[in-house]
């Protein structure tokens, strides 16, 4: 018989083993799972409903021999150490691993760890605890009901509307809130208004004050007439200063990210889509090869509500701070943070975990957008340990004859604080004469403006993401896939950054909202969310939950099946039929869009969905630039008669000329310009502002 001298960890990733069976040495073996590798079928629902709701796990498809090869290994080993995420679906995988590998229920084989360093592995092998049964319910509640919800919707939709389509919990509910920001937008009704501002001189002093309360009241001037008659009663007037203002107030650093701030916050600053960002954030997490220290996790978990962090890490970051900075820049003791009533609590915040490890010691070691992630996250865990900025802020107020009051206001930054870090630290310089009270102003001159209000934003990716949270809709894990799922689904398209129903989108909302109101529900669906995190602490059941969602759910369903009509959604374009004459629609197919003959089936002309620009082709007479996809899911410009003319640009090009040489002007957004165009010629390069 073989002698058993190693111990076996099992972890989720191929990257994550490596880096950790650096830490642990020749005693350890260290195999990845590759994810799951018992789940429900895919080819049927996988509930036994009749039977209380039991699942039906099996093997999945593909992974049979990664199972043979870790029992073999279990079987060779003296002890089995399951350490894969440390969350639910974690927790899952693990008590799936330890069924499939025959190990007990009772034994103490799970290991958890917020971030892949030496530390935490070893001291993680070294509390090896029981399969918290609880976290596996709440995780066996979630997948099974977004089961019932997947796999008895989304045939429905594929009977009444067309085949392909899918329906889930959080993905309906972000597809509505959507819809209905659209809806906001369509009804609104702008609205004029004015502001009136005026410039001011006392003997050398000059400056410009706004309109601030008439007859002490908040105004609404709504039309040219009252403007004019403001401004017919102010120039008989002298402007005395009745009021002067001066106080200090604190700017204070953020939190450390959460799993929704990061993504929020990279899809404004580095324009990355939420996947990508989770994409990078996973790299970072299970390891990086850094040299002479070989392969570490960069950063801690990254699927995390919370923005709690550990003394460990504060004061590794104290120590950076004042090395770097000095000790006025460390953030004094304050209050704890009251938490989100929806946040689970249970990881840190994304933080580095080494804060020596700055982003230009490991920039070599990255790629470039894996440098400017890490580069956000150690930037923002810093500067929360950080002091506030303290600025100077000056206020007086004017009056105008007994009715009407004027305001001017600045600020001079005292002491940077946490903007050090960021690079927003400027002396900003209140640049304001000496104010008194009692000090009369000449009125220079009256600027009277016209304004219309603006109807709501559509949503990013950023602020959808926000407003989920908010709403307790889904989890740090879900926001990720459920974007990726409602753009590839066509629900909704993005309209550069921001997300715009398509006809489909608002048509499956509005027979989901019609015959599934709790599905459509954000009340509802936060209180589910609630109740999985009862589950998770012991304080419920998880299949009475299935049971209660269930049976209301089931009955809805076989109305809709009786009563809900066949919609028929025809996209008409443009392009003309060149076997038959007749109008091209977009069908959906296997691989995506394409263009068919309205004819059909009496011409089955069918060729590629272009998505033109209405540029011509810069580089041959007779293409046009389309909007097309690189291999890795990028988007690019090119000609649509590829491969026979290479032109093609990353950004979307502008009918507009270049002025300066005639080359191709493109649209480009930057924190220092804004929108603009740009000439693709590198020897040209000019710049304007979008019209």
């Amino acid at each position: 018989m073989a002698k058993k001298n190693k111990n076996l960890v099992i972890v989720e990733s191929p990257a994550k083993a490596k880096t950790i069976a650096k830490f642990l040495g020749r005693n350890y073996k260290v195999k990845a799972s590759m994810g799951h590798v018992i789940d429900l079928p895919k080819s049927k629902m996988g509930i036994d409903i009749e039977n209380n709701f039991e699942p039906n796990y099996i093997t999945i498809r593909g992974k049979g021999k990664t199972l043979a090869k870790l029992r073999k290994e279990a079987k060779k080993s003296n002890e089995v150490y399951l350490a894969t995420d440390p969350d639910r679906e974690g927790e899952a995988i693990s008590w799936h691993l330890s069924h499939a590998l025959k190990l007990s229920e009772e034994d103490n084989n799970r290991i958890e760890f917020n971030e892949i360093t030496k530390n935490a592995i070893k001291n993680a092998i070294k509390k090896p605890r029981q399969i918290d049964k609880n976290l596996v319910d709440a995780q066996q509640a979630r997948r099974l009901l977004d089961r019932l919800v997947g796999y008895r919707l989304s045939p429905l939709l594929w009977k009444k509307v067309r085949k392909g389509l899918s329906a889930g919990r959080v993905q309906t509910i972000a597809v509505k809130l959507i819809c209905e920001r659209e809806e906001e937008i369509r009804n609104f009704e702008e609205e004029e208004y004015w502001t009136i501002d005026v410039d001011l001189k006392k003997d050398k002093d000059k400056l410009t004050a706004s309109l601030y309360r008439i007859d002490n009241k908040k105004y609404n001037i709504d039309s040219e007439e009252a403007a004019n008659k403001i401004v017919s009663d102010i120039k008989k007037e002298d402007f005395e200063i009745i009021k002067v203002k001066k106080r200090k107030r604190r700017r204070n650093p953020k939190s450390a990210f959460t799993t929704s701030t990061l993504q929020q916050t990279a899809s404004s600053k580095l324009n990355y889509s939420a996947k990508k960002t989770m994409y990078l954030a996973q790299q970072l997490y299970e390891g990086m090869d850094i040299g002479s220290s070989g392969s570490v996790g960069l950063i801690s978990y990254i699927r995390t509500d919370s923005t709690r962090l550990s003394e460990e890490a504060k004061a590794g970051a104290a120590k950076y701070i004042e090395a770097e900075f000095g000790d006025k820049f460390l953030r004094s003791k304050k209050k704890k943070k009251k938490k989100n009533k929806n946040s689970q609590d249970a990881h840190e915040a994304i933080r580095p975990t080494d804060t020596m490890r700055t982003p230009d010691k490991m920039k070599k070691h990255l790629s470039k957008d894996q440098y400017k992630l890490y580069d956000l996250i150690w930037r923002r865990f810093v500067a929360s340990q950080m002091s506030p900025a303290l600025y100077e802020s000056i206020s007086a107020q004017f009056k105008a004859g007994e009715k009407y009051k004027f305001r001017v206001s600045g600020s001079r930054l005292l002491f940077p604080g946490h903007l050090i870090l960021t690079g927003k630290a400027k002396e900003d310089k209140i640049d304001l004469p000496v104010l008194k009270e009692g000090d009369v102003y000449k009125l220079q001159d009256v600027k009277p403006e016209q304004h219309f209000t603006k109807p709501p934003a559509r949503f990013s990716e950023a602020s959808l993401v926000k407003t989920l949270e908010e709403e307790g809709i889904g989890r740090p894990s879900t926001y990720a896939p459920t974007l990726s799922t409602i753009v590839s689904r066509d629900y909704v398209e993005k309209d550069g950054r921001y997300l715009k129903p398509t006809e489909l989108g608002e048509t499956v909302t509005e027979l989901l909202s019609e015959y599934f109101p709790d599905v459509t529900d954000v009340e509802f669906t936060a209180s589910l969310e609630q109740r999985l995190d009862e589950i998770e602490k012991g304080n419920e059941d998880w299949k009475k939950l299935l049971k209660d969602f269930y049976q209301p759910f089931y009955e809805r369903l076989e109305h809709a099946r009786e009563n809900m009509e066949r919609v028929q959604i025809v996209e008409e374009t443009d392009e003309v039929c060149e076997v038959c004459g007749k109008p091209m629609v977009v069908k959906y197919g296997r691989y995506g869009k394409f263009l068919a003959c309205s004819g059909y089936p009496d011409c089955k002309n069918t060729k590629p969905y272009l998505i033109k620009t209405g540029v011509d082709c810069p580089e041959c007479d007779d293409g046009e630039v389309i909007e097309r996809t690189s291999k890795k899911g990028r988007t690019f410009f090119g000609c649509s008669n590829y491969p026979e003319c290479n032109f093609m640009a990353w950004n979307k090009p502008v009918e507009k000329p270049c002025p300066e040489c005639g080359g191709v002007m493109v649209e480009k957004t930057t924190k220092a310009k804004g929108e603009h165009y740009k000439c693709i010629n590198k020897e040209c390069g000019h710049t304007e502002k979008a019209e």
